[in-house]
């Protein structure tokens, strides 16, 4: 009797902490994660950092630099095969392929064609998944079943260097950034039908993507455009505030804003990195600058705000920290990493994906740069964010998907 009640016990303790780990692992829903801040609540880790990772699977998927999303033990890639773009829906524990949708579209050409596949990374909600291609399509599709819900071609021109931003899905709205320079804008597209709820067109998009910020309970999508910083009114598309911050020569809008209450920090090449805070004022909303530090500007990085202080991969290639309150400059670690980059608060360790492959675990802190691992995850450049949940490790490199986890 006393044996089989220890059975019973060990089956329910074995179910709880199978539950526990379940809970544990993270979706990663969209650019940047969950809440669209670069923080993997849900990764794991170690005290102690392998020297190696160990690999699960690797799946070729395609070209491209968009970040997977990964909802309900699926994952919903973004590239480019021959002269398609490809959605892939894959089991996330195997790679294997579920459904896939795919659509032809024009090549590439000039610079950009080093790059021909999707930077744009997927959004996931409410059963669909949005995707914005490298020529500015807008489509939905079925998370389920792949099957096209809609797409919008009806936004014609590209930037300079095609289209980049991430879709933002609110509620039952996805928010994105599509056009050309000096003829696009910012369209907010019911999910359900795609029908165009409003359009805000006076500026083109750059290469960022939009995030969602309360300022004293009014919504509003905060977005980098060519050549300016504003915000716009979630419920009608009006411009509640605008600052000028027009890139300069080789230099582009496409770093994403970073939220922290009613504090956005943005950053430029050549423009520094600065916090404005949004503020109502009259009838109206205005931008005040809080801070701005010149020696530290991003280029192809979005930071990570993790307890007081901004961390990012500088435009000159080099690691570096701010104080999110002042502005200051706490440390930069001199190892050239190059000017592409992510950043992820991961618990413990915040994380840096250089375009060299090289994924670094650092110690978060206010005294020095201090390593804690360094691990190969592939053999090709990487563009894309790293995806982080459990003890999983999701990297999409030239034209594969790989999962690597901590043991």
């Amino acid at each position: 009797m006393n044996s089989a009640r220890r059975s019973i016990q060990l089956v329910a303790a074995c179910t709880i902490l199978l539950g526990v780990s379940s809970a544990i692992a993270q979706d990663w829903p969209q650019w940047r994660g969950p809440n669209r801040d670069g923080a993997a609540t849900g990764f794991v880790a170690p005290q102690t950092w392998p020297k190696t990772l160990t690999q699960k699977w690797k799946v070729t998927v395609g070209t491209g630099d968009a970040t997977p999303a990964l909802v309900g033990g699926r994952l919903y890639t973004f590239t480019r095969q021959g002269g398609e773009e490809v959605t892939l829906c894959l089991d996330a524990a195997s790679g294997k392929e579920i459904w896939k949708d795919s659509l032809s579209v024009d090549a590439i050409s000039g610079p950009a064609a080093r790059h021909p596949g999707p930077r744009s990374s997927p959004a996931v909600a409410n059963g669909k998944v949005v995707t914005i291609g490298i020529t500015g399509i807008l489509s939905c599709l079925d998370a389920n079943t792949g099957k096209v819900t809609w797409r919008n071609q009806n936004f014609k021109g590209t930037p300079k260097f095609y289209t980049a931003s991430s879709p933002l899905i609110v509620d039952d709205v996805c928010i994105a950034q599509l056009g050309g320079t000096g003829d696009g804008g910012i369209v907010a597209v019911n999910l359900s039908n795609g029908t165009i709820r409003w359009n805000w067109m006076d500026e083109g998009p750059g290469y960022s993507s939009p995030v969602l910020l309360d300022a004293e309970g009014m919504r509003q999508i905060v977005a980098l455009t060519e050549k300016s910083v504003v915000g716009i009114d979630y419920a009608d598309g009006k411009l509640l505030w605008q600052i000028p911050f027009a890139p300069q020569g080789m230099a582009y809008n496409a770093a994403t804003p970073i939220v922290n209450g009613q504090t956005v920090y943005i950053t430029g090449q050549g423009r520094g990195t600065k916090a404005i805070k949004i503020e109502k004022k009259d009838n109206g909303f205005a931008a005040k600058e809080l801070w701005s530090n010149a020696e530290v500007s991003v280029q192809f990085c979005s930071p990570v705000l993790k307890d007081g202080m901004l961390y990012a991969i500088s435009d000159k290639g080099i690691l570096s920290c701010l104080n999110a309150e002042t502005g200051k400059t706490v440390w930069t670690d001199p190892a050239k990493r190059g000017g592409y980059g992510a950043m992820i608060d991961a618990g413990s360790v915040v994380m840096a994906l250089p375009e060299k492959s090289e994924l670094v675990a650092f110690k978060p802190g206010d005294k020095q740069y201090s390593q804690v691992a360094s691990l190969k995850v592939a053999e090709s450049p990487t563009y894309a964010s790293p995806v982080l949940s459990g003890n999983g490790i999701y990297i999409k490199d030239g034209d594969a998907l790989t999962l690597w986890t901590l043991e």
